[in-house]
């Protein structure tokens, strides 16, 4: 049998991610090298090279003549690295079995920057050991191009498996595990630690992650004479709903360099979470507290320390906030370019006007479901922010199409425009159609098209 003389090759064999239900890949004589679907789960397999004389469907039959080449056949290898690299990691690990020559191209390292997996059923423990195992051949135990693993999605995923790339994969930049409910502090401990070049984190819905630090007793902070700081810019805690004030500051005393976070539906943090933030975290730009239901104005009034840096901010949903944190914002924050203050009923036409006049470089504004914002508030920001170019007023039933019409008006360059549930005319709709000629909008009156 052909796979068992290639055993004895010293080439370690590639991974094979198989998804479930699909017979395994079949060889030059119709038999399957894999019974992945016996057991009904993903797995990684192991396999060896393909021999020489292994036929693909893209390939002449053997009995042709020799100079009859597949047209794919005829592309150079450079072409053929060029066509892998849009393959996921799966589709890449079944192009390794073709033959011969497709098997050393799968696993050009410039191939492998890259290992993503997505799925319910996929083992992801094994396929990263197994691909790590792999991608270690010519450095062993430590695999040096592989910069950014997304395994979103995946539920199967677990200490164990984030552990095997901490401890291979040091050059690592990227990591993607949302969704992976069963990752824990600990794993996050080894990534951070082991990585120090990672500088995006995603563990968005990984409700068991409280805390990213440096140390293992997640209670303590990062002290003068540890000499270290966790070089992460990016990090999405999105519904991480069990993170509290605390883990919140020992994250900001670890990671100082964060200029991208989001901590939406993080419901048990409040102002003084924002407060620690704050204080360590000076370099911030984009920040999102949405459905935050303890952030008030006073976590505005934090949140305004962070002055011109600030670029992005979401608020959507904190009904504590009114006007009074708007202005905070809106004096502090005058290079504010993206403003989500959708469900903030707090909210009225002083507060938009005095974010109109401070924040005139605003280009996204949402503040939908503040019924308390009228026309007035509309004109200010018409006459003041020129280069608006997304408005949600969804469901403010306080707007009329004369106000529509200001906006229209003065903000040429406006793209995108919401108006659902809102009380306008056909004709204030045409108006903005007129004006705005490449605006996109989102309205309820059947009248319209």
């Amino acid at each position: 049998d052909s796979d068992l003389s290639m055993r004895t090759l010293s080439t370690p064999s590639p991974a094979l991610i198989c998804p479930p239900n699909l017979p395994g890949f079949q060889n030059g004589r119709g038999s399957s090298t894999s019974s992945s679907s016996i057991t009904g789960e993903t797995v990684a397999m192991v396999h060896s090279p393909p021999p020489t004389r292994l036929t693909h469907p893209l390939i002449r039959l053997a009995s042709r003549p020799q100079k009859e080449q597949a047209s794919i056949d005829r592309l150079p290898d450079h072409s053929m690295v060029q066509i892998f690299s849009f393959l996921p990691t799966n589709q890449l690990c079944r192009c390794a079995r073709v033959c011969r020559r497709w098997y050393n191209l799968a696993w050009d390292p410039r191939l492998w920057r890259t290992i993503r997996l997505t799925g319910e059923t996929i083992n992801v423990d094994r396929a990263l050991k197994v691909l790590t195992r792999r991608l270690c051949q010519d450095t062993p135990n430590v695999c040096l191009m592989l910069e950014t693993v997304t395994v979103s999605g995946c539920r199967r995923l677990t200490d164990r498996g984030l552990y095997t790339i901490a401890q291979c994969c040091p050059e690592l930049r990227r990591l993607e595990v949302s969704g992976c409910y069963n990752i824990s502090n600990e794993a996050v401990f080894d990534v951070v630690s082991l990585c120090p070049n990672l500088e995006h984190l995603d563990v968005s819905g990984c409700s068991k992650v409280t805390c990213i630090s440096l140390t293992r007793e997640a209670s303590i902070k990062l002290s003068p004479l540890h000499g270290k700081q966790i070089s992460i810019r990016y990090l999405d805690m999105t519904d991480c709903f069990v993170l509290e004030d605390e883990g919140l500051h020992t994250i900001a005393a670890h990671c100082t360099q964060l200029t991208h976070l989001y901590l939406r539906r993080c419901v048990r943090l409040t102002d003084e979470g924002l407060r620690y933030l704050v204080i360590y975290c000076a370099s911030i730009k984009e920040l999102s507290v949405s459905d935050c239901r303890f952030v008030s104005d006073f976590g505005l009034r934090e949140i305004a320390k962070l002055e011109s840096r600030l670029r992005y901010l979401s608020i959507a949903h904190c009904g504590r906030v009114t006007d009074v944190g708007i202005r905070y914002v809106a004096k502090y924050c005058s290079k504010l370019r993206y403003l989500n203050a959708r469900g903030c009923e707090g909210i009225t036409d002083h507060g938009v006007e005095y974010l109109a006049k401070n924040c005139t470089k605003l280009k996204s504004l949402d503040i939908g479901k503040c019924p308390l914002v009228s026309d007035t508030g509309l004109e200010c920001l018409a006459l003041n922010c020129f280069n608006l170019k997304r408005l949600s007023l969804k469901s403010c039933e306080s707007i009329t199409g004369q106000g529509l019409q200001i906006v229209a008006a003065n903000c040429f360059d406006l793209q995108t425009l919401n108006v659902q549930d809102c009380e306008v005319s056909v004709e204030a709709l045409r108006f903005v159609k007129r004006h705005c000629k490449r605006c996109v909008i989102e309205h309820t009156n059947p009248a319209f098209f």
